[in-house]
């Protein structure tokens, strides 16, 4: 049991770290537009999960699970919007890190947990505890002080925060495997790709398509789906609260990424909005570990 935990934490945490990283990846592409981007992320994705699926030979069961998905109206009505979520969510993360907004796109990932309670209560009518709800206020102030003090709404932030907490809350409603949903989901919002990427006027030329471009946006597919498969296979291995914490593992470094490699401005303004935000989270994490301990403690 021990020895499945550390593997576990090592899986869970190497995601996170590779999903903190991503920024670096998107930077690179930077002279690339990003609905190429989007598009070329979403063909290669399943381009490699089609790869992953026949090494393990898992063919039989993912079509078994996607003939299951088509047969039911609700769950094809509900992967297909959580894959336009995901693609919305990749579209303004790429757009945001290639504008210089990592530091926003940092506070729009610390804050999605707390919107994803608020999404729970809304559609699936859960009770906010006390604690979730001081967690969602302290976030909340920070969201206004910001917005207040620079004029200007955090749209990045709020955009990247409620298409992934709609994402999950979507995926929670149409429970599928993760490597077959990311299969299915690609698959799903491929031609729309295909087209996007068929009606560009411009050639390769013209953009100086050159081999390095090339294993870039091929990458763009490996980049995309290593991380989700190794929090598919720790997550499972570790407590819900481990997990929990390990999330903001991909935020913190975005965050030094943004302030420390890539020189975006951290203000005070950022400094009270994020003391905020970061408050709030201390207290939904404590609160729900507590729970999740309660829970897991032997005898419950």
């Amino acid at each position: 049991m021990e020895e499945e935990q550390r593997l576990g934490i090592i899986y869970t945490s190497g995601a996170y770290v590779l999903w903190g990283f991503l920024p670096i990846y998107w930077k690179l592409m930077q002279h690339i537009p990003p609905f190429e981007i989007l598009a070329h992320r979403i063909i290669w994705s399943a381009v490699f999960m089609t790869i992953v699926i026949l090494f393990l030979r898992k063919r039989r069961e993912f079509v078994v699970e996607a003939k299951q998905v088509w047969q039911k109206k609700r769950s094809l009505i509900g992967i297909t919007l959580a894959s336009l979520m995901i693609s919305l969510n990749w579209l303004t993360y790429i757009w945001g890190v290639n504008n210089n907004h990592v530091v926003e796109a940092s506070l729009g990932y610390y804050i999605n947990p707390l919107v994803s309670i608020m999404l729970g209560m809304i559609v699936l009518k859960e009770t906010f505890t006390r604690p979730q709800w001081i967690a969602f206020l302290l976030a909340a102030s920070g969201v206004i002080y910001m917005t207040v003090h620079f004029g200007s709404v955090p749209w990045i932030a709020l955009l990247l925060a409620f298409s992934f907490g709609m994402y999950g809350l979507l995926k929670k409603l149409v429970p599928l495997n993760a490597m077959f949903g990311l299969m299915i989901e690609t698959l799903i919002v491929s031609p729309l790709a295909l087209i996007y990427l068929t009606g560009i006027t411009r050639s390769y030329e013209q953009v100086n398509w050159i081999s390095w471009n090339t294993v870039l946006v091929f990458g763009a597919g490996i980049a995309t789906a290593i991380p989700l498969l190794l929090f598919a296979a720790g997550a499972k291995r570790i407590p819900l609260s481990l997990v929990g914490f390990l999330q903001y593992f991909a935020p913190t470094i975005m965050l030094i990424l943004g302030v420390f490699l890539y020189e975006e401005p951290f203000t005070d303004v950022h400094a009270v909005s994020f003391i905020l935000i970061w408050s709030g989270l201390a207290v939904y994490t404590f609160s729900r570990f507590k729970r999740l301990r309660k829970y897991e403690a032997p005898g419950n």
